[in-house]
């Protein structure tokens, strides 16, 4: 933990001095203390920092989500992303711009403070479907999985044919924001999204022995006196609210779930007490590295952090696929 978070410091001082205007670290430290130029003060604090900060959070909170649902799947190629729930929040996102996109003054089109909270519905809306399919005498983690693919095949669907009856600019914003584009390069996203994490965090890691217990089996769990399906839909929902309000800010980012847990277990095990602050560390750092390849790479043009992160994930997932021991938690 202490090597990651070293790590994320040398990437996060790489990124504020790199970009279209190069910014030495002396200039950053004359910046921070004051005494930097004008347009030094707002490329650091007006553009390159919330963007930052927001890819951090971003990462962390979309790494924790998929910790969450990997455990109650039991299977390590469960993520936000491949379940549904990114896609659930994106579709009930894409519905506001669609039925609101004549209303040039609307007030949920013009503050980033309304997006989470429509993206938490689609998310939330998407958790409860997949629980209700996948009920049968309780909820099975294989039908689990399954169903999540489901609907996000259905969602992904819906996100296309709502995206066709858009007007061409609300169209191409939507597709630039769903490919996964941290867009939100201002304070404003940044608080937006702060206070959920805040909320929803420490409730995640309050529940790591929940998770550890979940890794048994059911019955040793009911053993244990735990509510088994109640607490499943519990952490499935915190994984939801987790996802939907990162997704609001920074798009469909994709396999950040499936990687940093993946690479935590690989380093640590399950033990969820460390596992979900590793994989927070893991995702955060994830989404800072793409961003700053992003921005970098094909300068002045700036690649989504969704293209970058799917350029090192799918490699990954087929590799994962193809290894035995690469979707079960308990091998």
């Amino acid at each position: 933990m202490v090597f990651f978070s070293l790590l994320i410091c040398v990437i996060f001082v790489t990124s504020l001095s790199t970009g279209v205007l190069s910014i030495s670290v002396r200039d950053i430290i004359l910046t921070i203390s004051g005494n930097g130029s004008a347009q030094q003060e707002l490329v650091l604090f007006e553009l390159r920092l919330p963007r930052m900060i927001l890819a951090i959070l971003i990462g962390a909170g979309l790494a924790l989500s998929g910790a969450i649902l990997q455990g109650l799947s039991q299977n390590s190629l469960a993520d936000p992303g491949i379940l549904g729930i990114n896609a659930g929040a994106g579709l009930a996102v894409v519905l506001c711009i669609y039925f609101l996109q004549s209303q040039s003054d609307s007030i949920v089109l013009h503050s980033p403070y309304f997006l989470p909270l429509f993206a938490f519905i689609g998310a939330m809306t998407t958790a409860v479907l997949i629980y209700v399919f996948s009920w049968k005498k309780g909820v099975d983690p294989g039908r689990l999985l399954l169903v999540g693919i489901g609907i996000n095949a259905l969602c992904g669907a819906l996100l296309i044919i709502f995206q066709l009856k858009m007007d061409p600019r609300d169209f191409q914003k939507a597709t630039i924001w769903l490919i996964g584009s941290i867009w939100g390069t201002q304070w404003n996203y940044v608080y937006a999204l702060l206070p959920w994490l805040l909320l929803i965090v420490p409730i995640s890691f309050f529940k790591s022995r929940t998770l550890n217990v979940l890794l048994l089996s059911d019955s040793i769990a009911k053993g244990l006196g735990m509510k088994v399906e109640w607490q499943r839909a519990f952490l499935l929902c915190t994984s939801a609210a987790l996802a939907g309000a990162c997704v609001s800010v920074g798009g469909g980012i994709s396999f950040i779930g499936l990687l940093g847990p993946h690479l935590a277990r690989r380093l640590i095990g399950s033990n969820y007490y460390i596992l979900l602050p590793l994989s927070a560390l893991i995702g955060a750092l994830l989404v800072l590295l793409a961003d700053l390849i992003g921005k970098n790479l094909l300068a002045p043009a700036d690649i989504p952090v969704g293209v970058v992160i799917s350029i090192i994930g799918a490699p990954y997932l087929l590799v994962m696929l193809l290894s035995r021991k690469g979707t079960s938690l308990k091998a």
